[in-house]
């Protein structure tokens, strides 16, 4: 081929490539990054300093549960671990970890449109995606466990699809590997691998003729993906001694944890949840909403119409287990979320075009999903836009002490050796973290001390057996009602053992008084002699007596 030819071969390539949609693309990257970045030094709330501890532990050589225990899965354990080689052990770090998660979820979202309903689909997917995940009704600023399940999840599915017109079994195999590992991020994964499971098992049924022994294979390879990494993950903590402790609190807690609150609550705390989110962007849950119906009076998204319904319904499944309906929970119903806006954008350019109004179809699809993103950016324009890293996490978690929690740890480090113990009595792991030293008990949570379930009693008896085996050199004692959650139920010795042994063997180093959102008093050593706290959100640090 000549040179001449070849240069116009390429030219012709390069005309076709679509680079309107990969510009705007990146356009929401960045704008999504932009904002991220600016709140990157929010400090971790409780289940980012659980996983930023733990997997501090892990860089040291220590497996899950063996000083940490709770029902988390290992997998988020292991990621915050890789974030934390990667970019250092600071907040900072952790969320410039979730800003590469999220922005590789948000192309995964709009890989998955794309092949679902088509480009101007998957632009609109995207984009409310790229709003829906930032926001404060979902804490979406924050890298909860629900973060690491998506790319997983999403991308297990697109292979899955893809697998469905081209040969070869790798792709079932690698995406069943991938929905397993979504599992191992959090236990809500399990939703996503049930839908694949079905729709891959449907999908070959409703084929004719049936194909009986390609079917069985496939299901049999999709089966031995998804337990693969489970399998491996048990032969690892096996190995490492821990697996009976990782059992009993990912399986046997877990589903005490899960049975623990009435249907009656489970729907008040759903109906909250849900007001919140749509009052916060209503036009774009309005739009999704009309993506729902879409599925039956647009005959393009028709086609599609099981896939985008299976995934929706068991994308709220994966909300349900325990009742609880927890703001970041929500996370793991975004992507379908956005797939029903991005499909209701494409299906009015496509109502428009039939009637012979192309362009104007263009114009009112994308006006459609920018007045609904624009609406909910305006809507949430303190938090998102003018809010520093402290009043971010006041905004969204109140009078938590988790901008305290900095100043506690360093004064914890600046006082002990790598070699001394600390103990918190109370829920806040990040404490660890931030101070880099080593809890006394594994208990680094107490509401599982508080709820009503027949472990409760047994596991504040071997916290504080652990607490006085290990004599730590500081004690921390949070008096917030959110880092307890005590019940009617709850059995509160562990309260009258805690000021027993702060009075015999520890002295006053602290009081942390948390007066406003705006006003924390800290008052040390000699200062916090005879202090009393003007609030009633206060945490005491104790040293122990030589």
């Amino acid at each position: 081929m000549s040179p001449f030819r070849e240069r116009r071969k390429m030219e012709k390539a390069l005309s076709r490539f679509p680079w309107a949609p990969v510009c705007l693309l990146a356009i929401v990257l960045l704008l999504t990054a932009a904002v991220r970045i600016r709140l990157l030094d929010a400090p971790l709330e409780r289940d980012e300093g659980e996983y930023a501890y733990a997997g501090q532990l892990i860089l040291q050589g220590d497996p899950p549960y063996r000083d940490v225990y709770n029902m988390k899965m290992p997998g988020v354990y292991a990621a915050y671990a890789l974030i934390e080689a990667a970019f250092g052990e600071t907040p900072r770090a952790v969320h410039t970890g979730l800003l590469l998660v999220n922005a590789l979820t948000l192309l995964l979202v709009f890989l998955l449109a794309d092949r679902l309903a088509g480009q101007r689909a998957a632009l609109s997917a995207a984009a409310a995606f790229a709003f829906l995940s930032l926001g404060r009704p979902v804490q979406g600023i924050f890298a909860n466990a629900e973060h690491f399940v998506l790319p997983f999840a999403i991308g297990g599915l697109l292979l899955l699809l893809r697998s469905e017109n081209r040969p070869g079994l790798w792709p079932v195999t690698a995406g069943g590997a991938l929905l397993g590992i979504a599992f191992l991020m959090k236990q809500h994964g399990a939703a996503f691998v049930l839908f694949a499971g079905l729709y891959l098992l449907i999908s070959g049924l409703r084929r004719r003729p049936w194909q009986w022994k390609a079917l069985a294979a496939r299901c049999a390879l999709f089966s031995a993906g998804a337990l693969l990494p489970f399998g491996l993950m048990c032969l690892m903590l096996w190995r490492a001694g821990v697996f009976e402790r990782f059992w009993f609190w990912t399986f046997e807690y877990a589903r005490q944890y899960a049975s623990g609150l009435p249907l009656p609550d489970g729907w008040r705390n759903l109906k909250g949840e849900i007001a919140i989110m749509v009052r916060s962007a209503p036009l774009l849950w309005g739009l999704a909403g009309l993506g729902a119906t879409a599925l039956v009076w647009d005959r393009k998204a028709r086609k599609q119409g099981a896939f985008v319904a299976g995934f929706t319904a068991f994308s709220f499944l994966a909300l349900c287990p325990g009742l609880y309906f927890r703001p970041h929970y929500f996370v793991l119903l975004l992507p379908a979320v956005s797939l029903l806006a991005g499909i209701a954008a494409g299906s009015l350019a496509d109502l428009f075009a039939a009637c012979g109004a192309r362009r104007l179809g263009r114009a009112v699809s994308f006006l459609a999903i920018a007045a609904s993103i624009l609406q909910g950016a305006y809507l949430q324009r303190n938090f998102l836009f003018f809010s520093d890293p402290i009043r971010a996490s006041r905004a969204t978690y109140g009078l938590n002490p988790f901008p305290e929690s900095l100043e506690i740890a360093r004064y914890i480090n600046e006082h002990t050796t790598p070699q001394d113990r600390i103990a918190v009595i109370g829920s806040e792991p990040q404490i660890y973290f931030y101070a880099r030293r080593r809890s006394a008990t594994g208990y680094i949570y107490t509401y599982a001390l508080m709820e009503d379930q027949p472990f409760a009693h047994t596991m504040q008896q071997e916290m504080i057996q652990e607490i006085e085996a290990a004599r730590p050199k500081y004690l921390v004692f949070v008096n917030i009602p959110t880092s307890w959650l005590v019940g009617p139920k709850s059995i509160t010795h562990i309260f009258q053992w805690s000021e027993r042994y702060r009075d015999e063997f520890y002295k006053l180093a602290g009081i942390i008084d948390i007066v406003s959102g705006d006003q924390t008093l800290y008052r040390w050593d000699e200062e916090a002699i005879g202090y009393t706290p003007r609030s009633d959100f206060w945490v005491a640090v104790f040293v122990r007596r030589p």
